[in-house]
């Protein structure tokens, strides 16, 4: 007996028309271009994800070492006296703080300061 396959070669061709629809020309029209295009868009769709974290960490960053030079330390030096002090934050909360509530940064600042002093003078 002969098999046909009208019906799930329509499907799959209808799977990735469904998901190309909205890109440009026949793009979105033709099986072919669509099916490359596809791949291509969940190519660029992962490496956007990774760059997005990537990014946000940059943002952080910038906004943590503002909020500590404004109160007198680099970010460096920031990072490496909380780190002698045993606090454990992220820089995504210490940027949140830096910006939302600047006293309870410059309590983090303090502690950074202290601990710095601290090791400076067991050298």
């Amino acid at each position: 007996m002969r098999i046909k396959r009208a019906v799930h070669a329509k499907k799959k061709r209808k799977k990735y028309l469904k998901a190309a629809k909205g890109y440009r020309g026949a793009l979105s029209r033709r099986y072919r271009l669509a099916k490359q295009h596809y791949f291509r868009a969940k190519m660029y769709a992962y490496i956007g994800r990774k760059l997005k974290k990537r990014n946000f960490r940059r943002i952080w960053i910038t906004r943590i070492n503002f909020a500590a030079r404004q109160n007198g330390i680099k970010y460096s030096q920031l990072i490496h006296g909380l780190r002698l002090a045993n606090v454990n934050i992220n820089r995504k909360m210490l940027a949140e703080l830096a910006v939302n509530d600047p006293a309870a940064f410059a309590e983090y600042v303090r502690i950074a300061k202290e601990s710095l002093q601290k090791a400076a003078a067991v050298k």
